[in-house]
């Protein structure tokens, strides 16, 4: 299932993209399946120079596909529908401003851009079907790597079998707010370990996505076991964020776009949970207080309930949009 773009029309409109003139560049950070820039690409009938960061290699394939089976459908229909210009970089958007030097190296031109888009969700490819582990519903192994498994440092796997049991929690507590992590790192610990009759401690290993999550579920108490909510859901997220140093990535990526935005120029981020959404209001605050930017959207703005209806993932997004001054 291709992935549905979160508050697509209000990224559009915030971002001013039917008002941007030719060959203005539009970079979005997070591409995934490219449905936001699809959507940017056809605003402006073709005629802009996009730049797409995405750590996963598929991503940007499936994207490069999208991306130009829409532009071949739209100059069928309308021949003034101009081929964008389209850079895709392979890499965590923390290297923002070393990717555009090494683009300009190329192309020979300053790149100052006039709209940056991050999407800081996870993509329902990635989670249905890319087989990395993200979700709890199904028996994957326990990877939870946006690229491949060996370009990380460690996976959710080795967290979960070779991390001791306060680091565990710390993960858990610290980047899934989880109450109850003590007690699911305690599980976690326990599980990888059997003792036999004679006292012997003989290590077993946590393989899979759905021995996890039964794991910190039967960790929860009783009574807190079937809410609406998965009780593997912040831990998942917790181990997610960890493995992909996610938090840092933002912090040292959105200063970075801001910088390089041209004046006038515009900065949107969709983030889906506090400790996201935290970093980008102190750091908005931060632009606005100092009288580089100014306010766009005063109160972040939420999916309506049609589109959380038409697509549940979108429920917890929100989204901050500020101009540089």
């Amino acid at each position: 299932m291709r992935h549905v773009p979160v508050l697509l029309q209000q990224v559009l409109e915030g971002l001013r993209i039917s008002d941007l003139k030719s060959q203005s560049v539009y970079v979005d950070c997070n591409l995934g399946d490219g449905g936001h820039t699809e959507a940017v690409i056809e605003k402006t009938k073709g005629d802009i120079t996009v730049i797409g960061f995405d750590l996963d290699s598929e991503a940007i394939e499936r994207a490069k596909e999208h991306i130009q089976k829409r532009v071949g459908e739209e100059q069928k229909k309308d021949s003034s529908f101009k081929t964008p210009k389209l850079h895709f970089v392979n890499t965590n958007f923390r290297h923002f401003k070393k990717s555009l030097r090494e683009i300009e190296e190329v192309t020979t031109k300053p790149i100052h851009p006039d709209a940056i888009l991050f999407d800081l969700g996870i993509s329902s490819y990635e989670i249905d079907e890319s087989g990395r582990g993200f979700s709890f519903r199904k028996e994957e192994p326990l990877h939870m790597t946006f690229g491949t498994p060996a370009s990380h440092a460690f996976t959710a796997y080795d967290i979960v079998n070779t991390w001791d049991e306060e680091n565990i929690a710390d993960i858990i507590y610290g980047y899934g707010e989880d109450t109850y992590a003590r007690r699911i790192a305690k599980a976690i610990v326990e599980a990888r370990e059997k003792v036999t009759k004679d006292g012997e401690v003989v290590g077993t290993k946590i393989k899979t996505t759905t021995e996890l999550a039964e794991i910190v579920k039967k960790a929860y108490p009783s009574f807190k076991r079937h809410g609406r909510i998965h009780p593997a859901t912040k831990t998942f997220q917790a181990l997610r964020i960890a493995v992909n140093d996610e938090l840092r990535s933002i912090e040292e990526a959105v200063p970075q776009a801001f910088e390089s935005l041209a004046p006038g120029g515009r900065l949107a981020v969709i983030s889906f949970h506090s400790l996201e959404d935290r970093i980008i209001k102190r750091y908005f605050k931060e632009k606005i207080d100092g009288g580089e930017a100014m306010v766009v959207t005063k109160k972040p703005i939420v999916p309506e309930d049609s589109e959380i209806e038409a697509n549940p993932r979108s429920r917890s997004s929100k989204l901050r949009i500020i101009q540089k001054i």
